[in-house]
């Protein structure tokens, strides 16, 4: 069996805000924007993975789900509980100067942690957390 991970999903709230975040501070391409207002759906990936990327959607635009269950989406969205996504970089120092030079929002400077990895945390402006550890 070969399979591999092609696209994953974070929501947005405020798809420029996001684009900015993805494209400008972390150095992603944009593969596909489509959509207008608050409901676009972007496709954003590191320029060295062109078979590996990021949707970028509004949370609760599934037909299928409630009002409540649009409540506790935004509800965690709003407290950084709801998505998020792990990515790596071979200077993790680097990177985080990097990206914190561009205006994200910092949620951990990069620490060594007591499992055995080297990370940083940063929030994009949905709330997700953005981890970024070291790799060797």
């Amino acid at each position: 069996m070969d399979v591999t991970i092609h696209t994953t999903y974070l929501p947005h709230l405020d798809p420029d805000a996001s684009l900015a975040f993805y494209r400008d501070a972390l150095g992603f391409e944009v593969r596909s924007d489509v959509g207008q207002g608050t409901m676009r759906w972007i496709t954003v990936g590191p320029t060295n993975q062109p078979d590996t990327s990021i949707l970028l959607a509004p949370p609760a635009a599934d037909p299928g789900i409630t009002d409540e269950e649009r409540r506790t989406i935004t509800a965690m969205m709003a407290k950084g509980t709801y998505g998020w996504v792990l990515l790596a970089s071979r200077d993790l120092d680097d990177t985080f100067e990097t990206v914190r030079s561009r205006g994200a929002e910092v949620v951990q400077e990069p620490t060594e942690q007591p499992y055995g990895i080297r990370d940083c945390a940063f929030r994009d402006p949905a709330g997700n957390l953005v981890r970024i550890q070291e790799v060797r």
